[in-house]
């Protein structure tokens, strides 16, 4: 080793030993000076790098559903004196919470009338212009205008309309138009994410999201035919009407049309027309002008868990015909009074409207099959079904059962005369007993009988006499009584819980 090289290598070691030392040195009078300023190099460091990404992964947004869906939906202005349908809130009933309101003029008007100008909102369903939206937002204008995305203004016609289901359609003329694709809305569950698409209050085209809340919801509004609603907690307001219900892929499942509100506003509770509906009234108003349906010819009412006790069956669900319309369908097919409807056509019927828009939509003229309990045997029927008439297809009876029973049954009787059954409006051919009077705290009163009630059957027993009431009473065990009632001319099911609750 050469001592001149080591000797030369630690002088310049300890040069750059004292070098760093003054560099420190240095620092450290630097550094306090910047503490006095509030400003280090790493805050300044900090303040000057950006942050790109504060999520890794994208963004979650339905933007993308959105831009397919967006160019479907229209606003529809309609001009003319609009008579306002008995539903829509008008002050009339403050206990009515369910009504129709998209559509409504913003401005007063006369009493009964939405005045000359209207605003809803429609769904291009085609490229060549046919145009889906509510009955109620078109019914009785003089003048249609759509208003697309792309700020084009074009008149339209009115194809057809049906009222029964609250839908209408329209036709314009134009082209580059972006239908929406139609989704399947059977397959639609509970929980799914949906947005609604439409234009409130006026303000332009608004896009809301929530969920299915419900399915197969029938809200008794105006006419009612034909409900099976989707309900959602998608928000929509005044204007939303007749606009689109869209799923994640972009697919129309419903055209909104009613909401649930104490406030004339939106709280979470709105009804959809579901798209399988829709497209089955749309086909029919393009081919031929006007909606054919199906009809049964019987009154049902729900089977409630005391029916099914009653009479014996596992579960409640169904519906019990409680009266069938002479010539009618299931007359024909050898449909009896008492019957509980559980399947058409296979698929289970789980309450009325299950069973009235199964029948309708299968077709006047096609054949169809009817599973059905009568006195605990299961029974397949083949019917051919009858064309419908308004509000004939398969009613329900307006009068249900009531709430739970409690002491004895409460009821004063006299046998039914042909005077009394004239009274009554009760068929030339009715049989029982009149009730003439109810005890209020009594089990025939919780059950819903009234005074005037005709009493034609007790567990499906006929009844032809005060004594044939007692023993038929007399005989009933710990289930339900099961009570045939005529009232007013209608027959309906009713059922009296035993004393013992």
């Amino acid at each position: 080793m050469n001592p001149r090289f080591n000797l030369t290598q630690r002088a310049a070691r300890i040069s750059l030993a004292a070098l760093a030392a003054a560099l420190l040195m240095a620092g450290a009078a630097w550094h306090g000076l910047a503490a006095d300023g509030q400003t280090t190099h790493a805050a300044m460091a900090t303040v000057t790098t950006p942050i790109t990404h504060a999520v890794a992964g994208g963004r979650d947004s339905y933007a993308d559903v959105v831009s397919v869906a967006a160019p479907a939906v229209v606003t529809i202005r309609t001009e003319g004196k609009t008579r306002m349908s008995p539903t829509m809130f008008d002050g009339q009933d403050p206990d009515d919470l369910l009504r129709r309101f998209f559509g409504d003029q913003f401005g007063g008007g006369p009493r009964g009338e939405r005045g000359p100008r209207a605003l809803g909102s429609g769904v291009i369903v085609s490229t060549d212009g046919y145009i889906l939206t509510n009955y109620h937002v078109v019914d009785g204008a003089d003048d249609i205008k759509v208003e697309l995305t792309d700020d084009r203004t074009l008149p339209a016609k009115v194809v057809g309309s049906d009222k029964a289901s609250d839908l209408a359609l329209l036709k314009v003329t134009a082209g580059d138009l972006h239908p929406i694709a139609l989704g399947n809305s059977d397959a639609v569950k509970v929980g799914d994410v949906v947005l609604a698409l439409g234009n409130p209050l006026g303000v332009g085209q608004t896009v809301t999201m929530g969920i299915i809340s419900a399915k197969g919801r029938s809200t008794s509004v105006g006419d009612g035919s034909y409900e099976d609603f989707l309900q959602t907690d998608a928000p929509i307001n005044h204007g939303n009407s007749g606009g689109a219900l869209v799923n994640t892929k972009g697919e129309l499942v419903g055209i909104n049309s009613q909401i649930l509100s104490n406030s004339d506003g939106n709280i979470g509770i709105g009804f959809a027309i579901p798209a399988n509906m829709a497209k089955h009234v749309m086909d029919d108003l393009r081919t031929k002008g006007k909606v054919t349906r199906a009809q049964l010819g019987v009154t049902v009412q729900q089977v409630t868990s005391d029916m099914a006790q009653s009479l014996g069956l596992k579960q409640a669900g169904g519906a019990i015909v409680s009266s069938v319309s002479p010539g009618s369908a299931a007359e024909r097919a050898g449909v009896q009074r008492g019957d509980v409807i559980e399947a058409f056509n296979g698929q289970p019927v789980h309450d009325f409207n299950t069973l009235r828009n199964r029948v309708a939509e299968a077709g006047p003229g096609s054949t169809a099959d009817l599973t059905l309990l009568r006195d605990g045997s299961e029974k397949h029927l083949s019917v051919k079904l009858d064309e419908a008439h308004p509000e004939k297809s398969a009613r329900r009876s307006d009068d249900e059962p009531a709430g739970a029973d409690q002491t004895a049954l409460g009821v004063s009787v006299s046998p039914l005369t042909p005077e009394l059954a004239s009274q009554l409006r009760a068929p030339k051919d009715a049989h029982g007993v009149v009730v003439e009077e109810v005890n209020p705290d009594g089990r025939a009163a919780s059950a819903g009988i009234q005074s005037g009630d005709i009493i034609q059957e007790v567990n499906r027993q006929p009844v032809r006499s005060v004594d044939d009431l007692k023993a038929a009473l007399k005989k009933s065990s710990d289930k339900p009584t099961l009570l045939l009632i005529n009232r007013q001319g209608n027959d309906i099911f009713l059922t009296v819980r035993p004393s013992k609750g």
